[in-house]
C-alpha cells in the first residue's frame, strides 16, 4: 500500500526531470531515461520502490503484436481515467498519467505527466525531458489515462 501524495508533489518530482536526456530503457534523473523511465522516476520519487519492474523492451515493441503493454501495466497500479473526454479536449487532471498512440491505430506506446490543463512533462526521442503544451494532434491520440494512486488534491 502506498501513502497519499499530493498532485502538486507528483508535478514537482515531474518537473525535476526537465532536461534529463532521452535514453531507450534508462530512468535515471540527469543521466537519461525514455518516457517509461520518466513514469517510473517519478514513482520512485513520490512513492519509493516500484511496483514491478518492466522487461526490456525495444523501440518497437509491441508493434507486432499490438499489445497494450503500458495500459496493462497501469491498469494493475493506477485508477484508469476517462480518456475519450480528454479526448475531446477537456483539460487534463493535474497530476495524472496519459497515454498516446503514436499512429492512429497502434498500441499506446508514449507516456506523459500532466501539469497543467494542456501541459505534460515527457521525455520523447531525441529531446531531453521537457514540458510542452499537448500538441493538439496528440490530445486527439489520448488512448489511456490514470492517477497516479493515493492522490490527494
Amino acid at each position: 500500500m502506498v501513502e497519499p501524495v499530493s498532485r502538486s508533489r507528483i508535478v514537482e518530482e515531474a518537473r525535476a526531470w526537465i532536461g534529463t536526456p532521452y535514453r531507450h530503457q534508462a530512468s535515471l534523473r540527469g543521466a537519461g531515461c525514455d518516457c517509461l523511465g520518466l513514469v517510473r522516476g517519478v514513482w520512485r520519487g513520490v512513492y519509493g520502490v516500484e511496483p514491478e519492474q518492466p522487461h526490456p523492451y525495444t523501440p518497437d515493441w509491441a508493434e507486432e503484436t499490438g499489445e497494450e503493454t503500458l495500459r496493462d501495466a497501469a491498469r494493475r497500479h493506477m485508477p484508469e481515467l476517462d480518456a475519450a473526454v480528454l479526448r475531446r479536449g477537456a483539460p487534463l487532471p493535474l497530476a495524472s498519467l496519459i497515454l498516446i498512440r503514436m499512429r492512429e491505430r497502434g498500441p499506446a506506446k508514449h507516456a506523459a505527466i500532466a501539469t497543467g490543463p494542456h501541459t505534460i512533462v515527457h521525455a520523447y526521442s531525441g529531446h531531453a525531458v521537457a514540458e510542452n503544451d499537448l500538441p493538439e494532434a496528440w490530445a486527439r491520440r489520448i488512448a489511456f489515462a490514470f492517477d497516479f494512486p493515493a492522490v490527494t488534491d
